[in-house]
Formats: structure tokens, C-alpha cells, sequence
């Protein structure tokens, strides 16, 4: 670990605004911060997480009534959630932690509040500069040496000032705020409502030729069985986790999944007759419980998966899918290079928070007599991109297997929440990435494997998609001795973008013209594909990197032993299409559904 205090802090404090956390300070602990009772344990450093209120739905909104005297309790569920993620990360680094909700007995929270910088007292509360008392606390308590923060001046209350309203500082402006908060509840801070509806996909799907396939026909699934060779089975284990921030969460990722299925209530509540009200309600409630973008669509049959991990069949057994699409992190990608040691942090953030939105909504309408269940990362009945396609989030990329939104671009994961529910389907989008990607070829380019193909699409079991070479890419992101797994393409792709009124005027302007004025693509996406490298959009900004490389290695904290994946922009690099293999594992030579356990080595050659 670094000697330097306040290196430190910059990782703690980067981990804790990379989980959303609203703001965040430091102090020192005295024996005046336990309460007179309690037993205090031998730390010497304060962490105050604050999160801010969401916001309550609109009267006549069904969620109106459903969050209303949840707010605070919602907040507290977030500021929990990052307290944890941290106080696991420091444990996983060798060091004593653990984490306070506000209703604990032990450590006062109100006044590590103040001394960390984040409030100051007046007439009885806690005030915070920017959010009065809108907001809730966490606080993990610690022996890790940090520096810390020093507390505001009482002149400090009121903090609204033109700084803030501007932004001045790098934190989202007031103006900026001021736009969300004028959109309905049920629309997300993008407007997505604005994007062309069609109604399929923009990907040709032959329904009838799409077949269903086994859990055991996954990649990372047959890597567990040994399918792909001994290194790639013992790296499975730890691949996404080896370092300490992503093994913080996920604890928490498996503990939720023994809750995902639950009884129903007997009795349904009246209330949920109508669809379209109900479709509003379920897209506000998760929007406050921190979706980034969610729409519904009923679920194709051959979107189930036919058999589960054991081999035991899944029927399909609901009717909609609600895709909330979780966003991976901007301002850490900007540091990233897509394929070092940050990179699984950024996966295992978006599966934590994605499961929590989902079990709590499907939980909700389970208790008002609907049937309903999360389909997580860790335990899924349905695949997930199919759906992310027919809810309308985007559209299906050169990537592949994977779906671009047109304001988040490939920049996030996405959970399921399957329910009978009576709800309104949303309809698929088309804001012309066929065309983009028939023009851009920068993922293929700077795929650190050559998993992307350089051609044209292909048809590959119903679908006429880019088909990418799952083995290869697999095979790297397990392997990957100088990062954790990989997201280069999603580093690198033109639409990785922020959009909004913080954002470049330029960007905005490009986002909105691939939108809205389609008669436009022919002369901007050249322009916008060669202006996209001339900008240097992909390299990394080094302002941006808050966290330290380290690796687990045999349970303890090292640094990397194969060193990090430096990767910038290889502009210049040159391929010969023609000699560009791809491998495609069609539904014929898959493994059978009941291999659990049996190694089924992949062949390449049958693929190529």
C-alpha cells in the first residue's frame, strides 16, 4: 500500500463516487464520536457516505404512493451499499473496517458528518451546502491511516451559489440538475422518448429459426467445465474479482441471489389494473432506486434458456421483461484502458446495483400478488440481449453481442426483471447504428484479441449480426494476466459518450443530429468516425485514475505480477480481413445440456 496518505484517500474516495455515492469525506475518530454505550472498536479513521434523496414521483403516479415515506430509507439503502463496497475493499487489502447504517448504536453519524467535511449544524440538524437535508449517511469506520478532510465553516451553509449553478469545479451543475429534475419520473435523464420507434429490431430476426440453448452453452460457462483448456477452468475462479475493489462486491452480488424467487402474495392488489399505469409506476420506482434507463417488452420464447447449469429445464413461465440498463462509469472509463485491473470493478458495480433494483422491485410486486423475478448476472433464466433489443434500449453493434444505446453507447450491464404483471411493451429504436457500424471499424481495430470482425455480418442462428469469435474473446478476458477480463471495445467505441448539458456543445449537437436527422449519416458518420480518433477519444486521461493496481494473488494484496495493460489508440495498425479468422460455434455443436461436470473440448477448427 501507498505511504502516502492522501494517495489513499484518492482510492477510497474514487471508489465511493464510482458507486454513486453523492459526496464523501474523511475524519479522524475520537472516543466523543462512539456513543456513551457502545463498545468502540480500535479504528482511528471515519469514512461519511452521503447520498441524496431521489426523487418522489409525481401525485397520481402509482410509485408516488409506494415510495412516499421511503425516500429516506432509499437513500440510506444507497449510502449503505457504497459504505460496504468500501469497507470490503479495505478489508480486502488487509486492514480493519466495517460499515454503520444510520440506525446503528454505536458510532454517532451526525457528528462524523460534520467533522468530515460534509454538514454543519443548524437548529438541531445536520445541513449540507448543497442538499440541505435532503440526504442520508453511511459511515465506515476503519484502523486504515487516511488523510482526511477538514470541517466546513458555518458561513458554508448555503453553497447554491453561481459556482454551483454553473459547475465550476467538475461536479454535475446546478443547471444540469435543474434539467433532470424537470422530466417526468418516469422518463430517464436521457431522452430516449425523442429516439425513432419501430416495430422489430433493426437486426433481421427469423423468429422461427432462432434456437433455445443450454446455460451449459456459454462460453464462460464451459470454461467452468474445462471445455476450453486447464489455465482458462482455474481463471474462471477469479478472472472479474482479483482485484480487492471487485472482490468488495461481490458478496453482496451472491448473497442477493437465494432472494431473487419468493412466495406471492394470495391477494392482488387493486390498484394494478390498469397497464400503462402500472409501466409508469415500475419505470419511476426504478429510477429512484438507481436504473440508469428502463423499458419492457414481452419476452420472445426463444429468449429462455432451455436448460439451467444442472441440466434441469427451464419452461418459460412470464410474459414481460422490464430492462433497466445500469451505467458502467464514464469518468472512470476516461482513466481506463479498458483491460486492466479496474476494468472487472466496473462489471461487478453494475451486477450488484442491477440485482438490487430488480429484487426490490420484483420483491414489491410479489407482496401485491404478482409473480415476478430478478434475472441477474449471477443467476438468469432469460439472455439478456434479445430482450435489451426488443425493449428499444439499442440497437445490436459491430461489437456483437452487444447492444449500443444511443446516449450510453456500449458503456453498460443490464438486469432483467421478469413478471405477469400487466404492463405496456415499449417498441424497438432505430437511430441508424447499422449504418455507423458499417462505416467504423475502431473496436475491430483496437480489440487487443481480433475477437471483432473486420467484414460483413453474417447469419449465425436466426440472427444477421456481426458475429464476433466468442471463444477468442473469452479466452482473453479469462486469461488476461495484466488487467481483469476485458471491455476495450466498449473503451473505445465512438458512442461512448456522457450526454448532457454538462457535456461538450459539440457532443450534444453530434448526439443529436444521429438521432433526429437521419438524411445527415451519409456525410456525418465518415466525418464523425475519423474526427473520433483525430480527438484522441479512446486514449486514456490519467486525470481520471483513482484507483491502485493491485492483484490477489493466494488471498493477499500484491502488486500485478505480469505489470498493467497500458493501452492507448493504435491508429495505425492494419489488418488483413482476408486472413481474419472468425469462429463460429453454432447450435449444432454446442454441448448437450446435461455435460455438467464433463469437459466438452472446444474445436476450433469446426468453428472456422
Amino acid at each position: 500500500m501507498p505511504d502516502d496518505l492522501e494517495r489513499r484517500s484518492i482510492d477510497v474516495k474514487g471508489a465511493g463516487y464510482f458507486l454513486d455515492a453523492g459526496q464523501i469525506g474523511i475524519c479522524e475518530l475520537s472516543a466523543s464520536c462512539w456513543y456513551q454505550d457502545a463498545s468502540p472498536e480500535d479504528h482511528t479513521h471515519g469514512i461519511v457516505v452521503l447520498a441524496e434523496y431521489s426523487r418522489l414521483p409525481e401525485a397520481g403516479n402509482l410509485a408516488s404512493g409506494w415510495l412516499e415515506g421511503s425516500i429516506h430509507a432509499t437513500a440510506q439503502m444507497r449510502a449503505f451499499e457504497v459504505a460496504v463496497g468500501i469497507a470490503n475493499h479495505i478489508r480486502a487489502m488487509g486492514f480493519n473496517a466495517t460499515a454503520y447504517d444510520d440506525r446503528n448504536d454505536q458510532i454517532d453519524i451526525g457528528r462524523l458528518t460534520v467533522l468530515a467535511g460534509l454538514g454543519v449544524r443548524d437548529n438541531g440538524q445536520v445541513v449540507n451546502p448543497y442538499l440541505g437535508t435532503g440526504y442520508s449517511v453511511a459511515v465506515v469506520t476503519t484502523d486504515y491511516a487516511l488523510a482526511t478532510d477538514k470541517p466546513l465553516a458555518r458561513k458554508a451553509k448555503n453553497g447554491r451559489n453561481l459556482a454551483y449553478w454553473l459547475g465550476i469545479g467538475g461536479a454535475t451543475s446546478g443547471l444540469e440538475r435543474w434539467r433532470r429534475a424537470n422530466r417526468k419520473t418516469h422518463l430517464s435523464n436521457y431522452p430516449m422518448e425523442q429516439v425513432k420507434r419501430v416495430d422489430r429490431p433493426t437486426t433481421l430476426i427469423l423468429d422461427d429459426e432462432v434456437p433455445r440453448v443450454p446455460k451449459r452453452a456459454g462460453f464462460f460457462e464451459r470454461a467452468i467445465h474445462g471445455d476450453l483448456d486447464k489455465k482458462a477452468q482455474v481463471e474462471r475462479q477469479r478472472f472479474s474479482f482479483k482485484h480487492p475493489f471487485a472482490a468488495a462486491m461481490l458478496k453482496q452480488i451472491r448473497g442477493m441471489v437465494p432472494h431473487q424467487d419468493g412466495p406471492v402474495a394470495e391477494t392482488k392488489a387493486l390498484e394494478l389494473i390498469d397497464p400503462e399505469a402500472n409501466t409508469k409506476a415500475l419505470k419511476s420506482l426504478s429510477y429512484a432506486l438507481g436504473s440508469e434507463i428502463t423499458w419492457i417488452c414481452e419476452i420472445p420464447d426463444y429468449d429462455w434458456y432451455s436448460h439451467k447449469e444442472d441440466g434441469s429445464e427451464i419452461k418459460p413461465y412470464h410474459k414481460y421483461a422490464v430492462v433497466c440498463l445500469i451505467d458502467q462509469g464514464y469518468d472512470t472509463m476516461e482513466g481506463a484502458s479498458g483491460d486492466d485491473f479496474i476494468s472487472g470493478a466496473q462489471s461487478m458495480r453494475a451486477y450488484m446495483r442491477g440485482a438490487l433494483i430488480a429484487g426490490i422491485m420484483a420483491e414489491h410486486i410479489r407482496s401485491m400478488g404478482h409473480p415476478a423475478r430478478p434475472q441477474t448476472n449471477a443467476d438468469s433464466h432469460v439472455l439478456h440481449i434479445p430482450l435489451v433489443m426488443w425493449a428499444g434500449l439499442g440497437e445490436l453493434s459491430r461489437i456483437g453481442e452487444l447492444v449500443l444505446n444511443p446516449f450510453i453507447g456500449p458503456r453498460f450491464k443490464t438486469v432483467v426483471m421478469t413478471t405477469d404483471l400487466p404492463l405496456v411493451p415499449d417498441k424497438p429504436v432505430d437511430f441508424g447504428l447499422q449504418y455507423f457500424c458499417s462505416n467504423c471499424l475502431k473496436c475491430a481495430r483496437e480489440c487487443p484479441c481480433d475477437a471483432i470482425p473486420f467484414g460483413d455480418k453474417v447469419m449465425f442462428n436466426g440472427y444477421e449480426m456481426w458475429k464476433p469469435d466468442v471463444e477468442r474473446c473469452t479466452r482473453y478476458r479469462l486469461t488476461n494476466q495484466r488487467g481483469l477480463a476485458c471491455g476495450r471495445c466498449m473503451k473505445t467505441c465512438p458512442l461512448n459518450k456522457v450526454i448532457s448539458w454538462d457535456g461538450p456543445i459539440a457532443t450534444q449537437a453530434a448526439s443529436w443530429c444521429g438521432v433526429n436527422a437521419f438524411w445527415l449519416k451519409p456525410l456525418l458518420v465518415p466525418i464523425a468516425v475519423k474526427l473520433d480518433d483525430l480527438l484522441g477519444h479512446g486514449i486514456r486521461n490519467p486525470a481520471k485514475k483513482w484507483w491502485l493496481d493491485l492483484e490477489i494473488v493466494d488471498g493477499v494484496c500484491v502488486h500485478p505480477l505480469k505489470g498493467v495493460n497500458q493501452r492507448d489508440l493504435d491508429v495505425n495498425r492494419k489488418i488483413d480481413v482476408q486472413k481474419h479468422k472468425v469462429a463460429y460455434y453454432k447450435d449444432e455443436i454446442k454441448p448437450p445440456p446435461n455435460s455438467s461436470g464433463i469437459a466438452m473440448m472446444v474445436k476450433r477448427k469446426d468453428g472456422v
